[in-house]
């Protein structure tokens, strides 16, 4: 699959795709929205459900998931395996998705969190003779796999790039396991908030460096500030301006 996007990976919330047939809309629902298996762990499991009116199709794949230069990265793996792959959900009607694990987990000197996407993408129904429009979903949910001993808290580097007339969040994760960022605001010294993000931003895995574009121009960070967000559903403040030479 190859490069794509940050944010069509990270959405952990369906994604609404218009298809045409008909006006009803889907009732495709996904619980957990994430999995993490620890090493010892071969398995686990999340529900798909129907809560629509009508029947759902759905199909799940795996991908291996990494984060480089260009952003998140997925790759067709065989690392992970699930069952069953295709399904059709009745209305009213659940499915347990197995989730296997098949490669070792990660092991030795250093060893970190490894990370894949579930790709649960519903299949558009034969709608013959029917108008209108039909809205099919796209879930991509993150499942981590812990290495054997600690993986290690994630380590977090923040920093404030120009980038043309607006500023470039920029953050590292020196630690062994990923970081989900959300809920973004900024507290300038003047003591003015300003919400970036308020819902999820992305994640960033072990080893990797990840951008942003933020909304407000560059010259609301140059006095410098305090940030917050939400990191593994906690809070955390890190003071940042713009980075010297980008004023």
């Amino acid at each position: 699959m190859g490069r794509i996007g940050s944010r069509r990976a990270l959405g952990v919330a369906a994604l609404a795709v218009l298809f045409a047939a008909t006006a009803a809309g889907s009732g495709l629902q996904v619980a957990p929205t994430t999995l993490s298996l620890k090493a010892a762990q071969n398995a686990d499991g999340l529900w798909l459900s129907n809560t629509g009116d009508g029947v759902v199709h759905a199909q799940v794949r795996v991908y291996h998931w990494s984060q480089d230069g260009q952003g998140d990265r997925l790759e067709a793996s065989r690392g992970l395996v699930v069952s069953p792959p295709m399904l059709q959900l009745a209305v009213g009607d659940r499915q347990l998705i197995r989730v296997i694990r098949v490669a070792a987990p990660p092991n030795g000197p250093g060893a970190v969190e490894d990370a894949y996407r579930l790709s649960i993408d519903e299949l558009p129904v034969d709608t013959q003779g029917r108008h209108g429009l039909q809205f099919v979903l796209h879930y991509s949910l993150p499942v981590f796999i812990e290495p054997v001993g600690s993986a290690g808290a994630p380590q977090l580097q923040w920093s404030l790039q120009r980038q043309g007339e607006h500023a470039l969040l920029q953050v590292s994760n020196r630690g062994g396991s990923h970081a989900q960022l959300a809920g973004l605001s900024y507290l300038d010294r003047a003591g003015q908030r300003t919400d970036l993000v308020p819902g999820l931003l992305g994640y960033v895995l072990p080893g990797a460096t990840m951008h942003w574009m933020l909304k407000p121009p560059a010259t609301a960070f140059m006095a410098g500030g305090t940030l917050e967000a939400m990191v593994n559903g906690e809070k955390v403040s890190q003071n940042l301006a713009l980075a010297e030479g980008d004023r």
